[in-house]
């Protein structure tokens, strides 16, 4: 097929080397502009668009998707489809219905659950025992278009973000050269939409732990963050970012939530249930270290608050 493949970050390369291995005529790349990153703010390009460079694939990154001359190329590209994955814009109508046989979208959630831009870390976070990926029909509204294939995997309980969109990334790409091969077979289904959830986007302020919750919903909170945009806390008045936990399983501490409890080997915290082990933490313009060797170098003190 003749494809317009839409699509962003990391987690689409590995669609687009599929689509490539399985014989797939890629028409263009499709990504957002590139991006100041870094403190020396240098331009950088997104995964898929340095991947398609090494393709030869040509590439496009429209600041506007809605009028200006991106609608028009897309109009007369002639494409049989466009495959989207973490694209990261909304397509209007006139882009959805312009290839032949319109959009399918890869998604990371097994839908109606999950809808919007951070379903892997809204899962995690929420604590969910299983996740998947979609590939769906698109239609206007946001991941609300018929359901074509889906794929589930359990969530492994120290799973962070960054692992598990490992797997999904790979399994997303495999489903949709699967969806594609079986385009004419595939029945589409409408989703249950009075089931659906919403995965909204992530801001800094997401990762502010509240030591008061159960350990659990602290421990999910900081999987779900890694590795952006990192639960944290303050300690002695200065950001303490917490890249990985473990609960204390028999822990039997009753100091107030948030009150360091160990600093020998570990760096313990008391929670609203049992206590957590902060595995790896970084303090403000450090490198991550794992807990037992901050305890030492700040000389922490049992007693000491994180709040």
């Amino acid at each position: 097929m003749n494809i317009i493949f839409m699509g962003t970050p990391l987690f689409a390369v590995p669609t687009l080397n599929a689509l490539v291995e399985a014989g797939h005529n890629i028409i263009c790349v499709v990504a957002q502009p590139d991006k100041p990153v870094g403190r020396g703010k240098k331009m950088q390009s997104p995964p898929t668009v340095v991947r398609a460079r090494e393709l030869g694939i040509e590439t496009k990154q429209p600041r506007a998707v809605k009028r200006g001359p991106f609608p028009t190329w897309m109009l007369g590209a002639n494409a049989d489809l466009a495959v989207v994955v973490a694209y990261g814009r909304i397509l209007t109508p006139t882009l959805l219905k312009a290839p032949k046989r319109g959009c399918i979208n890869v998604h990371a959630s097994v839908l109606p659950q999950y809808r919007g831009a951070a379903p892997i870390q809204w899962a995690i976070i929420n604590g969910e025992k299983e996740t998947g990926v979609t590939t769906m029909q698109m239609d206007e509204g946001l991941d609300t278009g018929d359901v074509l294939l889906e794929q589930r995997t359990p969530i492994q309980p120290n799973e962070t973000t960054a692992q598990l969109s490992e797997r999904l990334m790979q399994m997303g790409a495999k489903l949709a050269v699967e969806t594609i091969a079986q385009l004419d077979q595939i029945s589409p289904r409408p989703q249950d939409h009075p089931l659906a959830t919403h995965a909204p986007l992530l801001t800094k302020a997401t990762g502010r732990i509240q030591w008061n919750l159960p350990a659990e919903e602290i421990h999910n909170l900081v999987r779900g963050l890694n590795p952006w945009p990192i639960a944290h806390t303050t300690f002695r008045g200065q950001p303490l970012k917490i890249h990985e936990t473990n609960i204390v399983i028999g822990d039997e501490n009753t100091a107030p939530p948030g009150t360091i409890t160990q600093t020998k080997k570990h760096l313990l915290v008391s929670t609203g249930t049992v206590s957590l082990d902060l595995v790896k933490v970084q303090m403000a313009g450090k490198k991550a270290q794992p807990g037992g060797v901050f305890t030492n170098g700040a000389r922490v003190q049992i007693g000491e608050p994180l709040e």
